[in-house]
């Protein structure tokens, strides 16, 4: 019996199935050194004990990316293993904060099923769960990947698309307990833009870029145990080492800093799609556009609904051609909750 995992393909799945996936992982105050070291992260919130104390946390928590990334990676060997590329995110929720000494594992329900018209690949929608030491979830979003089948012969399945929401609603997001931005230091955060400071509509380039390397990349796909052979085995594409998508997020939400240093702490995700492939050389920009906002009833605190879009060098505030489809610069369109001081 062969004792190597080859992976799943897309005809091992069925709707309902649920995976539990190995290996758990402590995270430590390493994770955010090394978490910063990739990016050129800042918020001050996941940066100082003292400011995140200020703030009514006990301590900084690790940054929601990068939780995030840790129970995306879990989920690889699983789900993605054998995946052609990650296609987009949907009803994504932090419901508590990640702190240096938790440790996080994942477990996943396969939602949803759909057969390409070439009947070499398809679609998968799975409802992904990260859970701390106490069994608390700290996180849940939905991706959808796109496997190859490995018998091609094989039946298609039922067709089951889910219904999923366009965007969350405010009441739909979880303030975590104790935060309170009464006595926000806008100096130590380093911008003065509070809540009330932003307009339904406003778009914010954030002028900064960073110039993808393979070392880095390689270190962040290690990092985060995503084994999908498209970012590790040059010979998988032909077209070279596809750069994990989270990476480009993480850069992205990065360089949004500079325009939106107070949307400190991300708690949900509406939607996102990693609309062209990234590759080491290009170098990413990133632009903003405020879609909502919202009260939260906690104090000070205010929620923010932003796209966020990631370039490779291409021109701000550009998204779509007269086609409808993406800009071949577009990398990446993420629409997400913040919090932010009112």
């Amino acid at each position: 019996m062969a004792k190597t995992n080859p992976g799943r393909f897309f005809e091992d799945y069925s709707i309902g199935q649920v995976l539990h996936h190995a290996v758990p992982r402590t995270v430590t105050v390493g994770e955010r050194a090394l978490y910063h070291a990739l990016y050129p992260a800042r918020h001050a919130l996941y940066s100082s004990d003292e400011f995140a104390r200020s703030c009514g946390l006990p301590q900084s928590p690790i940054d929601d990316l990068a939780a995030f990334h840790v129970v995306f990676g879990k989920t690889v060997p699983d789900i993605s293993l054998n995946a052609v590329a990650n296609l987009g995110y949907a009803e994504g929720r932090w419901l508590q904060p990640v702190y240096p000494g938790d440790t996080l594992r994942s477990e996943t329900e396969v939602i949803g099923l759909k057969q390409n018209s070439n009947g070499k690949t398809g679609v998968v929608w799975v409802r992904m769960r990260g859970l701390n030491q106490r069994d608390e979830v700290v996180i849940e979003y939905v991706r959808w990947v796109m496997v190859r089948k490995s018998n091609l012969d094989a039946p298609a399945p039922e067709t089951v698309v889910p219904d999923l929401k366009k965007a969350l609603a405010p009441g739909d997001l979880v303030v975590p307990s104790g935060l309170d931005f009464s006595k926000y230091d806008f100096a130590l955060a380093g911008e003065p833009h509070r809540w009330g400071d932003y307009q339904i509509g406003e778009t914010i380039d954030h002028v900064d870029g960073v110039t993808v390397e393979e070392a880095e990349h390689m270190l962040a796909t290690r990092l985060w145990q995503n084994t999908a052979k498209v970012h590790f085995d040059l010979t998988f594409r032909p077209d070279g080492r596809l750069i994990y998508g989270g990476h480009v997020i993480s850069m992205a939400r990065a360089l949004s800093f500079n325009g939106l240093a107070n949307a400190q702490m991300i708690v949900g995700l509406n939607g996102g799609a990693h609309a062209n492939p990234c590759f080491a050389g290009d170098t990413v920009k990133a632009w903003s556009e405020v879609l909502d906002k919202a009260e939260t009833g906690v104090p000070g605190v205010g929620a923010i609904r932003l796209r966020l879009v990631a370039t490779k060098g291409g021109e701000a505030f550009a998204l779509r051609g007269p086609d409808g489809k993406y800009s071949p610069d577009v990398l990446l369109d993420l629409d997400y909750w913040a919090l932010m001081p009112i």
